[in-house]
């Protein structure tokens, strides 16, 4: 995803290399397990195992590597408990950071977390700070030289879909986060590979910010990201078009 595009600035390590394409799997098998203990390994039963599969097969993730975390959510396997954490906070020019955890050690998590915050020029906020400036949805990204976007969109239209942009290459589908996998699974069978698929918080606006600023909000979401229990890092992060968040 690149550094003009609003989707890209979110997710913009995922698949990158090989080292983070590891670690990448490693948070999808966490939210496959966690998903599982809740709400049972059937994901035809269970809406947010659904979604969290679809998430890990737009992510390439093999087969068996999804079967074997639903097991360790449901007890088959062995596994750790995991306890779900959101952190909110501001990093550098204002912008808004919600911060997503997955962690078997509250303490470690916390203390990692505020830890990154203060090292790159951000402060953590109280409960509810942040979160009100995001809503919740589903979306699928396409490239956009790959697809058809009149094709996406009436297939997606009709799936049950918001919204469809096409924005720097990349288009964008969105979905009511209820509607996610109905059309996920409708896109599926048009044999067109997605660039991700996740349920997402996406800002109610954005912040721009210049280059300088750019460079340490990105420090700070390329720490939080590399640390273990953090699940997913949402901000409201505009780049300005000159800024590489890949550099």
């Amino acid at each position: 995803m690149s550094g003009h595009n609003k989707w890209s600035t979110i997710k913009h390590a995922k698949g990158a290399a090989d080292a983070k394409r590891g670690a990448l799997f490693t948070k999808l098998i966490k939210e496959i397990s966690i998903a599982a203990s809740m709400g049972g390994g059937d994901p035809n039963a269970n809406p947010r195992l659904r979604a969290a599969i679809v998430k890990a097969r737009a992510a390439s993730m093999p087969k068996d590597n999804i079967e074997r975390a639903i097991k360790k959510g449901t007890g088959e396997l062995g596994g750790g408990t995991f306890e779900e954490l959101v952190y909110e906070g501001y990093a550098a020019g204002g912008v808004a950071v919600l911060v997503e955890v997955l962690t078997d050690n509250h303490n470690r998590a916390a203390a990692n977390v505020r830890n990154i915050f203060n090292k790159t020029g951000g402060n953590l906020g109280t409960s509810g700070s942040v979160s009100r400036m995001f809503d919740r949805k589903g979306v699928i990204e396409y490239d956009a030289e790959a697809v058809s976007e009149e094709e996406v969109m009436e297939a997606a239209l009709e799936a049950g879909a918001e919204d469809i942009v096409n924005e720097d290459g990349v288009i964008t589908v969105t979905t009511a986060p209820n509607d996610f996998t109905a059309v996920v699974e409708a896109l599926e069978p048009k044999g067109w590979t997605s660039l991700s698929a996740e349920v997402a918080m996406v800002p109610q606006a954005y912040t721009a910010v210049d280059k300088d600023t750019a460079a340490k909000v990105q420090k700070l979401i390329d720490r939080l990201e590399e640390d273990d229990d953090v699940q997913n890092v949402w901000t409201t992060v505009e780049y300005p078009d000159d800024f590489d968040p890949e550099a």
